[in-house]
């Protein structure tokens, strides 16, 4: 084997230098992450001390120091506790859980769905059983689901209905059904028609109201009358005629039915908007 030669005295030198120079970088970063703790923890200390004596400053604020002085802010605030009530009263009731339950809550509706705006909303007037079905045939033609039924119908309430809804013990709808039914029997005093069929014999064809006109109002208010038999509307829109050769025609051919009191309808109109026509034209 080869024998090391020893350093010589300059190579020593350099040698120690350089551990000196290394241990000198190393003391100075160690003092620096010293000072960087140290910075931190009387950070902490001074942010612990100040969050403690704002709550006690807040908490000694808050609390009267006498019962005089107790009573005093009483008196001098006399309804300041009858807000406080009331806002928390509402708070209540802003954060109950509402009459769905849980499973209905829960439930995602379908991504992009958005509620038909053909419905007017529901104010507590007129049939429940109508504005069910109404409710019901168009959310099915857009796929809605039970839940969907659920979700859906507080938005088309409103007035005493929407207050209603709001009355509803917490978790008592799982189902369309548990919702549907109860509303139906809350508003069935509150099927108001306008007419009835007797109404009908009140509606007259004008003095200058197109055939047209007078059958399109009439069965417009037809339509809103329940349950009303055809020999009664056909005896009534009969009866409304203007006095003229139409009206003649009618009396001498007796339709029957209302099929055949429209055809008869179809070609008078056809000649009286043909003759308006005429008279359009004529003086071009």
């Amino acid at each position: 084997m080869v024998e090391q030669l020893p350093h010589t005295p300059s190579e020593l030198l350099r040698m120690v230098t350089e551990l000196q120079q290394a241990n000198q970088c190393m003391a100075e970063e160690n003092q620096r992450m010293a000072n960087q703790i140290a910075n931190l923890n009387n950070a902490r200390i001074e942010n612990n001390n100040d969050r403690q004596e704002r709550t006690e400053e807040a908490k000694h604020q808050s609390e009267p120091t006498h019962v005089f002085e107790t009573a005093r802010c009483e008196d001098e605030q006399p309804g300041y506790n009858e807000e406080a009530r009331q806002e928390n009263e509402n708070d209540d009731l802003e954060n109950s859980p509402g009459p769905f339950t849980a499973e209905v809550m829960n439930f995602v509706l379908p991504r992009r769905f958005t509620l038909p705006t053909t419905l007017a909303p529901y104010d507590g007037l007129g049939d429940p059983k109508k504005y069910i079905k109404k409710f019901i045939s168009i959310m099915i033609v857009i796929g809605a689901s039970d839940k969907v039924l659920c979700r859906c119908f507080p938005s088309y309430l409103d007035g005493p209905a929407l207050d209603w809804f709001c009355s509803l013990p917490a978790g008592s709808i799982s189902h369309f059904r548990d919702l549907s039914n109860p509303f139906e029997e809350h508003f069935a005093g509150s099927a108001i028609y306008l007419h009835d069929s007797d109404y009908l014999n009140t509606i007259k064809q004008g003095q200058h109201e197109s055939l047209r006109d007078y059958v399109t109002r009439f069965t417009k208010i037809a339509m809103s009358i329940p349950d009303l038999h055809l020999e009664v509307k056909l005896h009534a829109i009969k009866s409304g005629l203007r006095l003229g050769k139409f009206q003649e025609t009618i009396a001498v051919a007796k339709p029957k039915t209302m099929a055949e009191f429209r055809e008869k309808v179809k070609g008078q109109i056809d000649i009286e908007e043909l003759q308006q026509a005429q008279k359009t034209e004529r003086p071009q």
